[in-house]
C-alpha cells in the first residue's frame, strides 16, 4: 500500500542550491565578478565534476543547455576538479572553451591521464605528459594542481614500495617547477 503525500504548497525551488539570475547575465563568464555562495577566505571548495548525472533541475535550472553548465557552475564554485582529463588529453580548443566560460579568479586542477599514471607507470611517458601540460597551460593562471592518481598497487608492477619510490623520485625530479602537483597514491588496506 503506498500513502498519499500530503498535498501542501508546491515546492517552489526544488534545488540544492538557490538559483538566483545573474545581473549581469549578458555579460562573458570569464568578465564576471561573481560572490559565490559555496566560498570561504583561503579555501577553494568545489566538486570533482562540473556535470554529473541528476544534476539538471537539482543543481543547474531547469531548460539549461549542458554548454553552459561550466559558466553556471563558476558563479557557484571557485575551482572543479576535472576528470575527464584522466580518460585522455582535451583538445585545445575544449581547454580553450573551459577558460573563457569561467571568470579569472577560476581554479581547475586536472588530473594526469591514466595512459601515464596507470598504463605506463610514469615509465616512457615524456611525449604524453608534455603534449598533457602544454595543453593545460592554456589555462594559464587558471591552472590549479595537476593531480597524479595512481591505481590501488599492482604487486606485479611494484612488488615493493620502495619499486614504486624508484620509479616516481625521478619521475618527480622532470616535473616542471612552475606548475602545481598533487599525488594520489590509493592502497586496498
Amino acid at each position: 500500500m503506498n500513502p498519499k503525500r500530503p498535498k501542501g504548497e508546491p515546492i517552489r525551488n526544488p534545488t540544492l542550491f538557490p538559483m538566483e539570475k545573474l545581473e549581469e547575465s549578458g555579460k562573458p563568464a570569464n568578465s564576471l565578478n561573481v560572490e559565490r555562495p559555496f566560498s570561504l577566505p583561503g579555501i577553494l571548495l568545489g566538486t570533482s565534476a562540473f556535470t554529473a548525472a541528476g544534476w539538471e533541475r537539482s543543481f543547474y535550472p531547469r531548460g539549461m543547455q549542458s554548454r553552459d553548465f561550466l559558466s553556471y557552475y563558476a558563479t557557484q564554485f571557485a575551482t572543479v576538479e576535472v576528470d575527464s582529463t584522466f580518460y585522455g588529453c582535451p583538445s585545445e580548443s575544449t581547454v580553450n572553451n573551459w577558460a573563457a566560460r569561467t571568470p579569472a579568479d577560476f581554479i581547475f586542477s586536472v588530473k594526469i591521464p591514466q595512459v601515464i599514471t596507470h598504463e605506463k607507470a610514469l615509465v616512457n611517458c615524456d611525449s604524453e605528459f608534455e603534449e598533457f601540460v602544454k595543453t593545460m597551460e592554456i589555462l594559464g593562471p587558471k591552472l590549479g594542481p595537476m593531480v597524479f592518481q595512481f591505481p590501488f598497487f599492482d604487486r606485479s608492477k611494484f612488488p615493493k614500495q620502495e619499486s614504486f619510490l624508484a620509479v616516481l623520485a625521478p619521475f618527480l625530479k622532470k616535473l616542471p617547477a612552475n606548475h602545481k602537483f598533487a599525488i594520489e597514491i590509493r592502497n586496498k588496506k
